[in-house]
């Protein structure tokens, strides 16, 4: 019987400072310690393209095993993480307290940043993982414009695939003429009430995408929350929270970003606000990521327990008796996804919680990764790959002709109705839940 497999799943902080995390030979003997686990047991091959591709590699190597692997090809499987973490959170027998200790999110990013460090990582990559950069253009009118309209010409893209490598077909987010942060209003809650476990004043984190791409959904956030009568701030200035960064390897990137935010976002988590952001992946990055690489950094670890994703938190107000429920419009029957970056944060399905309160509303949720990715699904070598990986999400979606297709991540969400619609199948329109619920309020 193996010790500690009835244990709940634990992390160890991620030792990326030491120079020991870098090694590249000590890196090649724990790929291919961790490699061999996972050819052996093979639970995870139907997640993403890195196990098939690793069980490719060993299967064709002349005695079937992973040390007949080339050490350069072991750079295929890494390539095709895009560190979702659902193999640790959902399949591994075999992760902390487990005596063999696999990480294998975590042993996949140490080889993007041993790649990073050595200046292995193309232009298209560190473009595309450098949003703030990206995001100060929206709001300029000629630029927005401008961009907006190159990414809608099959000619520009052929150009932009060729250069770049960022797939013609891939959904791109335009860019928002006005951002979310010019676009805020002051908050008109009154109530301070705490709930038995829920903070009753807001710190709204409004992410770079929401930022730059989509400001509606944040503007439907800040009006659930005056609607319930919760009073909200922001911060005076924000940035990236880092988990683009994080995907390329670039982890001093990383630190920077948290070197921006943290301090400011711990000034308010201490004052007992609850931080809200309407992205998973950020949510995730400060209730995870960072406090494992800022183990002992107190405000990293108190912004950490501050942080809710927005359905976790109403759901807490209404386990309270301090969520409003004058629900005015049905919504009908709704294909709800749940993102990867949602599944992992082990809150369950707070989203489709929420919406099944409605009168008259059906949610049909599907757990299952749509093959997005962050910015894997836009890249010229892995777009057919990230299709394939959400074919079947995107045929359940469209199951049942459906009033509204949603995921909490809209750049899963954008993908899924994408695919929907290169299926020839017409699928239903796109709305983020947030702005479901509001939808649901009648205001």
């Amino acid at each position: 019987m193996r010790e500690g497999n009835l244990e709940a799943p634990t992390r160890h902080p991620l030792d990326w400072t030491s120079e020991a995390f870098y090694d590249e030979q000590d890196l090649n003997a724990e790929l291919e310690r961790v490699f061999d686990i996972c050819h052996g047991c093979r639970r995870c091959v139907s997640l993403c393209a890195s196990f098939p591709t690793l069980f490719d590699l060993v299967d064709a190597t002349s005695d079937g095993e992973v040390h007949g692997v080339d050490k350069a090809d072991y750079s295929q499987v890494v390539d095709q993480c895009y560190l979702c973490d659902l193999c640790y959170m959902t399949k591994c027998p075999y992760v902390p307290p487990h005596a063999w200790n696999v990480d294998f999110p975590h042993l996949m990013l140490r080889a993007k940043a041993v790649k990073f460090k050595a200046g292995e990582v193309k232009l298209r990559d560190r473009l595309l993982s450098d949003t703030d950069r990206m995001g100060y253009f929206a709001g300029i009118p000629v630029v927005t414009q401008t961009v907006n309209a190159v990414n809608r010409t099959k000619s520009a893209r052929a150009v932009i695939e060729a250069t770049l490598g960022v797939d013609r077909n891939a959904w791109l987010p335009p860019f928002a003429p006005r951002t979310f942060r010019s676009l805020r209003s002051p908050a008109t809650g009154t109530s301070v009430t705490d709930g038995e476990r829920t903070p009753g004043k807001v710190l709204v984190y409004a992410t770079c995408y929401i930022n730059a791409h989509e400001p509606g959904v944040g503007q439907d956030l800040l009006a659930l929350l005056e609607h319930n009568g919760i009073p909200y701030e922001f911060l005076a200035k924000e940035s990236c929270c880092g988990m683009p960064l994080l995907e390329q390897g670039d982890l001093e990137g990383v630190a920077r970003k948290h070197a921006a935010n943290i301090a400011a976002l711990a000034d308010f988590a201490k004052q007992g606000y609850a931080i809200l952001a309407p992205i998973p992946s950020c949510t995730l990055m400060y209730k995870q990521e960072l406090p494992l690489m800022f183990p002992d950094d107190a405000d990293t670890q108190a912004v950490m327990r501050a942080m809710w994703d927005p359905f976790e938190y109403f759901m807490a107000r209404h386990r309270d008796g301090l969520l409003k429920s004058d629900f005015k419009v049905a919504l009908g029957q709704v294909s709800y996804h749940v993102p990867c970056h949602a599944r992992v944060q082990k809150i369950g399905r707070k989203t489709a919680e929420v919406l099944q309160m409605i009168p008259e509303t059906t949610v049909k949720v599907v757990e299952r990764c749509s093959g997005h990715a962050g910015t894997y699904g836009v890249k010229k070598e892995f777009h057919a790959m990230a299709n394939k990986i959400g074919r079947p999400v995107f045929k359940a979606m469209a199951e049942g002709q459906p009033d509204f297709l949603a995921s909490d991540c809209q750049l899963a969400g954008h993908h899924i109705e994408q695919g929907i619609e290169s299926s020839g199948t017409h699928g239903a329109p796109l709305a983020h839940p947030l702005s479901l619920l509001r939808r649901a309020y009648g205001i």
